[in-house]
């Protein structure tokens, strides 16, 4: 069991019967005598993907959610479901777009990731914060363009669009935040 002492950023507990991961944590002291601690805490569902802003007393105690995680390769998009393979047992797994999420906008063939795995249901996937993907449409380059960090719209390999800057042309492998959806350099 945890408690509040134990919480940091990146901590998972059971909220509610559900698993969320705690993405900020503050500690209040009270000003009466005798009060507890409160603890703050803004708070992921790993399930819905919702954030919560939740507020706890402290010492107060949480299960460890039954999470996994396993290693997979992308394999292909089925209209709604996205299939990937655990790259040791070679077991299939599917999740509908929901469950995938804005990762959609990340995944190539033999891509690997890791799929979060919460009472032998798969709930989510997770993409690496940086990833390098072709160029595959963009407005040709401009010249005299460069006094500011000028910028244009360009279409990735999986069809998601970031803007680049302007030097940057149709084939050219970039690399991207996954985190935040942008640019972040070319790719060596």
């Amino acid at each position: 069991m945890l408690s509040t002492g134990d919480f940091k950023r990146g901590t998972r507990i059971e909220l509610d019967g559900e698993p969320v991961v705690i993405i900020d944590v503050a500690s209040q002291s009270p000003t009466a005598r005798g009060s507890n601690t409160l603890i703050k805490t803004k708070l992921r569902n790993l399930i819905t993907d919702q954030f919560i802003a939740k507020t706890f007393k402290s010492g107060e105690k949480f299960n460890e959610p039954d999470l996994e995680q396993k290693t997979v390769t992308y394999l292909y998009k089925d209209g709604e479901a996205y299939y990937f393979m655990d790259t040791t047992t070679f077991e299939q797994y599917s999740l509908g777009s929901d469950e995938v999420g804005d990762n959609a906008h990340y995944l190539v063939g033999d891509l690997e990731l890791r799929v979060q795995i919460y009472n032998e249901r798969p709930i989510g996937v997770e993409v690496p914060p940086t990833l390098v993907l072709t160029i595959v449409d963009c407005e040709p380059a401009v010249r005299g363009d460069t006094v500011n960090a000028v910028t244009k719209a360009a279409t990735l390999e999986t069809g998601f669009q970031l803007q680049v800057p302007m030097f940057i042309e149709n084939g050219e492998k970039v690399k991207v935040d996954t985190r935040e959806g942008r640019y972040i350099s070319r790719a060596k």
